[in-house]
């Protein structure tokens, strides 16, 4: 099982999650959001951790969302991303221009009727699928564009992650993502606001939260 541990801004918590087990550092760069760092932080953050693990050493994720192509391949080229995540409203001419392998975040209205939001995600899907990005399920709420701490509902959730390979997000934390793997068997999970306390991220959380996955 894949885990992302997102929303990183030091090395100490990034250093945290690779000892963790993570596969994916997730590092924000949407204008605004709370946890969002710096284009020369995060490039020394990233840099310094791919120096001590080596080899071993998680792939890395970039967060963004509506911002133009080029500055968006800027970053990727300055900090060496191995992946964007794509929160926003991006089409899919724009995931094929993008200089780095796209994770694409798609969310779930599960206020919805089951079948209606099943089909709806899924024909979102089909084109990140059809595209050979991946797929990450998040909760659909209004104004947010993800990392809300709000889980969504996991049936869904399940339907979608037996046709099409998926990383889960929406609420994971240590007390619930063995119940959120055993329920939707997806290829991956995501956690940010799980792992921290106080609105700052937990190194007994991250290693708490890499152990159950680890152990599911």
């Amino acid at each position: 099982m894949e885990f992302k541990i997102c929303g990183l801004r030091s090395l100490e918590h990034a250093l945290a999650a690779a000892d963790a087990g993570a596969s994916l550092l997730g590092f924000v760069f949407v204008p605004g959001v709370r946890r969002q760092v710096s284009v020369e932080r995060a490039r020394d953050v990233i840099s310094r951790t791919r120096e001590l693990c080596g080899a071993d050493c998680p792939r890395i994720v970039g967060l963004f969302a509506n911002q133009p192509l080029a500055e968006v391949n800027a970053v990727i080229r300055t900090c060496g991303l191995d992946f964007a995540q794509l929160c926003g409203d991006e089409p899919p001419n724009y995931w094929d221009n993008v200089d780095a392998w796209v994770m694409r975040q798609v969310k779930v209205d599960d206020s919805l009727p089951r079948k209606t939001a099943i089909s709806t995600a899924l024909n979102e899907i089909e084109e990140v699928t059809n595209r050979l990005h991946l797929t990450l399920l998040d909760k659909s709420l209004k104004g947010a564009l993800g990392g809300t701490g709000h889980t969504f509902d996991w049936g869904i959730a399940s339907e979608i992650a037996r046709r099409h390979p998926v990383f889960l997000a929406g609420g994971l934390a240590p007390e619930n993502v063995r119940q959120a793997i055993n329920t939707v068997r997806p290829w991956g999970v995501d956690v940010s606001t799980g792992v921290e306390t106080d609105g700052v991220k937990d190194t007994a959380k991250i290693a708490a939260f890499g152990e159950i996955v680890r152990l599911t």
